[in-house]
């Protein structure tokens, strides 16, 4: 259950961070749908800017399409890891990395994955894709992002995190549902689901908690054609449910915890060891999570729009 998101339009994935590939299974997507091949790879481009792994990121459909149209059928693709270097993590296999997964997963499932395996940003990749395609299927619903990074890190031998803050338009008003499918609440299930992402806020957010309730309920403006507000405090969701009002929200991501510095690992059998981490690892990771929003977006919007 924990490798799919979504009901309607349902992806579920597959793959590790160093395994042959990546890739996904789409079920529910509509039929008759010519998909723009360019976008999802322009998409996976913005993704892949500046990274340290150099992966070409090229998506190889395996159903689900016939000359660039949607079947209406299960849509499944991979993306090859064709640079994947295992080898770099094999001082690590028994020690867990501060900040990482490593531990849980060892908790969980008995074995350390290498470099992380799932719990790695390699598998957003095929959330981009899916993503991609869900925008093509709503063209009315834009969907902008803007990363703003954590400035306060200056030293040049650490890593640091930020803020990616996203805006929609084009969302009519009653997309959501009541109670526990509150489009809110599906949204912050959906950010707080990408790696590195430790906080969610919508509208004014947690700023709404030092204003007055005459100042953060937000005034009607009149119709022009349909209901606005002078204020959008609460970021375009009422009740669990889209207003009219663009849908903004922010997501807040932690610093990289893959320092460039020796850290101090826990050892399987409870010694503690300093070691250098390897591998390759960002040091500033907002501007290639904004795209990952953008689509964990999407996603759960169409989800509620078939």
């Amino acid at each position: 259950m924990g490798n799919s998101f979504g009901d309607r339009f349902r992806v579920t994935t597959y793959g590790e961070s160093h395994g042959p590939a990546v890739g996904a299974v789409i079920d529910g997507c509509p039929a008759g749908v010519a998909i723009d091949m360019d976008f999802v790879q322009l998409q996976l481009g913005r993704r892949r800017f500046g990274a340290p792994r150099q992966e070409e990121d090229v998506v190889e459909w395996l159903s689900g399409l016939e000359n660039g149209i949607t079947l209406g059928t299960p849509l499944a693709f991979h993306i090859r890891n064709k640079d994947a270097r295992p080898e770099d993590y094999a001082h690590l296999a028994h020690l867990f990395r501060p900040g990482h997964a490593d531990y849980t997963y060892y908790m969980k499932y008995g074995h350390q994955p290498t470099g992380g395996g799932r719990a790695s940003a390699r598998e957003t990749a095929v959330r981009v894709v899916a993503g991609a395609i869900a925008r093509q299927l709503m063209p009315e619903v834009g969907i902008n992002t803007e990363a703003e990074p954590t400035l306060s890190v200056t030293e040049e031998n650490d890593t640091y995190g930020g803020i990616v803050k996203c805006r929609v338009t084009g969302v009519p008003a009653g997309i959501g549902e009541p109670i526990f499918g509150k489009l809110n609440a599906q949204l912050a299930a959906a950010m707080m689901s990408i790696p590195s992402a430790i906080g969610f806020e919508m509208g004014t957010g947690f700023a709404a908690t030092r204003m007055k309730g005459s100042e953060y309920a937000d005034k009607w403006n009149g119709l022009s054609p349909h209901p606005l507000t002078q204020t959008n405090h609460c970021g375009g969701i009422q009740g669990g449910i889209s207003n009219g009002m663009p849908v903004e929200f922010r997501v807040a991501f932690h610093p990289v915890v893959s320092t460039p510095q020796p850290v101090e690992c826990l050892h399987e059998d409870g010694h503690l060891q300093t070691v250098g981490i390897g591998g390759r690892h960002d040091r500033y990771h907002i501007d290639r999570a904004a795209v990952v929003v953008e689509a964990m977006t999407a996603l759960c919007l169409i989800n509620y729009m078939l």
